[in-house]
């Protein structure tokens, strides 16, 4: 029930912003086109934060060892099963 009064509240602040935009800052030739604009500078944002996650990809050696582990354990039970996964 909170998210949703956040949302309202957030969809009336919005609203509220945006009609004060229209009716004083800018001109009404240019209004229709926020929008648009918002939606691009989202997207530009967004683009924006996965190239930083990407260059700030973090490597995890200890995560590796488990996971060369649990190929060796996989690699074993196959066996066990009859299934041959050595591709040397």
């Amino acid at each position: 029930m909170k998210h949703i009064v956040k949302l309202l509240i957030l969809l009336v602040a919005v609203s509220a912003f945006w009609i004060v935009l229209l009716e004083t800052v800018v001109p009404c030739s240019y209004a229709w086109l926020l929008p648009v604009y918002f939606i691009v500078s989202l997207g530009c944002y967004g683009l924006l934060m996965v190239g930083v996650g990407l260059m700030q990809f973090p490597t995890c050696p200890q995560e590796a060892v488990l996971l060369q582990k649990d190929i060796v354990e996989a690699k074993e039970f196959l066996k066990q099963r009859g299934i041959d996964v050595d591709y040397d």
